[in-house]
This record gives C-alpha cells, structure tokens and sequence, in this order.
C-alpha cells in the first residue's frame, strides 16, 4: 500500500475489524496487525478474523431489548460485523446467531479486500513505541498476549485487571435423546429454534449434586478467582444454592413439556451452532470442570445421556484495564492520547459491546486525524451510556454489557403515561435513536 498509513489497530477480534472498517471506510489508510496464525490465544482456534470463542449468539433482535437497541444503532453507524453476522445467521428464535466458520470468513473477506486496510498476519505487537502510525487502537481483546498486557501495564502506571471467563460444550444434533427433548421458544415467541432438554425434580436434584461435587480443572486457588457474573461457571452456580440453576440457565418459565403438558422442573436448552443444524451449544453452561466430569455430569440430564461432544466447556483468562482511572471520553489514554482502547479490553462484555467500542475508536480516530473533535455519542444511546460506563470514576469497575439500566431516565410526565416494561422500553429504544440520528445529521452538517 503506497499510501500514508494513518492508524494502527492491532487485534482483527470484533472491535479490531469494526474499528478498522469505519476508518477505511471514511477514506483513512489504516494498517491492522493479527498475531494468527503465528500464535494463537489459548481459546482461539480459527485462523480468520472475528472469532466467536463463547456463544455464537449476538442476543435478542427486539429493539425492545439492550441487546436489540444496541444493535439497531451500530446499524446506524455501519457496523460490517452485523452485516455480516445476518448474512450467516442460524435459527435461534428472537435472537441473532450465526455460524462461527462462515461468520469469521465473511468478515475476513471484507477486511481482506478493502483498499484502504493493509493487513499484517502472524505478528505478534509486543510494544507500541516502533509504530510509526499517529493514532493506535489497541483492540487485543481479553485474551491479550503476555508480552503487550505487559508493555499496557508498564505505560498504564498500574496493574491491568483480570478475571476468568468459561464457555460451554457443543454437542451433536444426532447424538441428542428426543424421547427427553423437544422444540420450543418460550412463551411460543419467534419460531421453536431452541431444543429443550426437561428434568423433573428428582433428575434436577441428582444432576446438581453430581454438578455441586465434580472436580474442576484447575483446583488450585479455585475459590480466589473472579468471575464476571455474566459467565458464571455453571458449577460455581449451583454452589450458591440448590435452586440457583432453576432461577438460571435452567429456568423453565415459558415452556411445556408436551409429555406432561405441564411446565417442567428444569429444562436444559441447547442452541443452534451452525447453519447446517448437526452442532448445538448447551445455553449459558459455561464450565471449568474436567472433560470426563462433564461427560458424566452433563449425561445425567436425560436428552444428553448419549450426546457426542466437538467440544468441552474450557476456561480462559480475560484482562481488562481500569478504564474510568486511564481513559478519556474519547477512549485514548489520558497520559498517551495517541493510543486508543476498543472491545472487551476495555472492560465492555459481550460481543456486540465489544465490536460498538471498536465503531467508536474507529470514528474518534478519523476525527482525530483530521483535526475534528470526536464523536461522543449521546448518554442517552446505549453505545452512550457504554462510553460513559468506561470512563466514569468506580472504585470497584467491573464488565458491563448493555442494559437498560445504564440508561438516564425518562422525564418525568412521560414516565408517569407508561405502564409496563415493554412499553418503558420502546420509549427507551425511540428515545435512543432518535438522539442518536440527530447527533449524527448535526455532525454531517458540520
């Protein structure tokens, strides 16, 4: 490329791709540096871009929902990663899944043949001080390499912070025992994508004393670790209490089983993994147990007795930095206002969170190469009120992904004309958007 390269993103995750798409896209020359296939993270596997390591579900589509109205504005502001994501989505009822496989190539195409983004694979960024680019976007996800987590403490002044995330098995469509499964969404919304796998009392309370007593993989210091709760273990869940699991991951409300015609005790779902339909992931079973415990736990649940797993439920380290403490409005280091942060290392959870911070770091950086002031979306956006949680003061600042909560509140003659949750969200959802397209024409007008 013989054009003059103005950013750097180093990490082609999510946020890496987005950020990288959005400054090529404004006509900017950008350089994004991936370490695969040279080296891979402990959790990642495929050599293309965009990897989804835990579920492959982006979450609900209602604009109703945090998940929906978020991704309604990275529409908004042309996300590449929801484009692609609907064109390789996989049934799963009111939510948006994809295949992995077919996802990851979709993105790496895009980003492969963009004039304006040179790519660089199989170098791993130890430092940031031979970069010769003016504006760097540090995207290197929570599985950051040794050797950069290093070098980002040593120019932070302050230990990075860590937790442990889990993910869940994948198992085969054939090896699951229908005579104890069925299809259903819940409440009957959307089409019956998920299958449900029930147990009555009984199974429950042999599942959860096997599951509350199998051992885990790494023993040592288990109990010290910290967990977001977001990814919670299912076997630290069920240690917090016999019933945890059913007012969980293996809540029954909303279904029937259409054996008893009854709601079940508990129910198992398992989600669509490919396009195909032959792989299903178990719903929010994220595990450190050893792989032959969760062969013989997990096949106490009745649909599962004989299930072929592709993969055990691992665990990863995650690390993210204190942002509220290092990063400005704009997400670039307070002390180095070159260097910008986007996606999970920045304390944001989930997938879309992730790639809505990569949008925005791409967006300032144009700005800022071109002399503009940057892009603060309004607080009262979801993408917002995420840019406002990470550089907000918090003394004990953990992972947040989108929710409503994060929200300011409506006025108060409008919140007093409202009756029930679906309704305070759509105005929350209306509100949102509306904000956010005027301060987007304002910004074009400028």
């Amino acid at each position: 490329m013989k054009k003059d390269i103005k950013i750097a993103v180093i990490g082609a995750g999510l946020a890496g791709c987005e950020a990288a798409w959005k400054a090529a896209e404004s006509g900017i020359c950008v350089r994004l540096y991936e370490m695969k296939p040279h080296r891979f993270s402990p959790a990642h596997k495929y050599r293309g871009f965009a990897e989804l390591v835990c579920s492959n579900s982006l979450k609900a589509k209602r604009l109703q929902s945090a998940a929906g109205l978020l991704k309604q504005e990275m529409r908004i502001l042309g996300s590449l990663i929801l484009k692609c994501a609907e064109s390789c989505a996989v049934p799963a009822g009111g939510a948006l899944a994809v295949d992995r496989g077919k996802f990851s190539d979709s993105v790496t195409a895009a980003i492969n043949s963009h004039p304006n983004i040179e790519v660089i694979t199989g170098k791993e960024i130890c430092s940031l001080d031979r970069l010769s680019e003016e504006y760097i976007i540090v995207a290197a996800g929570p599985l950051c390499a040794d050797a950069l987590a290093d070098y980002i403490k040593k120019i932070c002044g302050e230990s990075s912070l860590s937790f442990y995330d889990a993910v869940s098995p994948i198992v085969t469509f054939g090896s699951i025992d229908f005579e104890n499964a069925f299809f259903a969404a819940r409440y009957g919304r959307g089409d019956a994508d998920y299958i449900n796998c029930p147990l009555d009392k009984d199974e429950y309370e042999l599942f959860i004393d096997a599951l509350r007593n199998a051992e885990t993989a790494v023993l040592q210091d288990f109990e010290k670790r910290k967990f977001y709760e977001g990814c919670m273990p299912v076997e630290v869940l069920a240690k917090r209490g016999r019933d945890a699991l059913r007012f969980g991951p293996m809540r029954p409300v909303g279904l029937s089983d259409p054996r008893t015609e009854r709601r079940p005790w508990a129910v198992v779902q398992l989600r669509k993994e490919n396009t195909e339909g032959d792989l299903y992931n178990l719903v929010g079973f994220q595990t450190n147990l050893k792989w032959a415990e969760q062969k013989r736990v997990f096949s106490l649940i009745p649909a599962l007795k004989n299930a072929e797993y592709v993969r055990y439920g691992v665990m990863h380290r995650n690390t993210f930095i204190n942002s509220p403490k290092l990063l400005d409005a704009h997400l670039r280091l307070k002390d180095h206002p070159n260097i910008m942060f986007a996606g999970q290392i920045t304390g944001v959870e989930g997938y879309t969170e992730s790639a809505a911070t990569g949008i925005l770091a791409g967006i300032n950086a144009v700005r800022l190469v071109s002399g503009l002031s940057p892009f603060v979306p309004p607080r009262e956006s979801m993408t917002g009120a995420l840019a406002g949680y990470l550089c907000r003061g918090n003394n004990n600042f953990q992972p947040m992904g989108a929710n409503m909560g994060l929200l300011p509140p409506m006025d108060e003659p409008v919140r007093s004309l409202m009756r029930g949750k679906e309704k305070r969200y759509e105005a929350f959802a209306q509100r949102a958007i509306q904000k956010l397209e005027e301060l987007i024409l304002d910004l074009l007008g400028n």
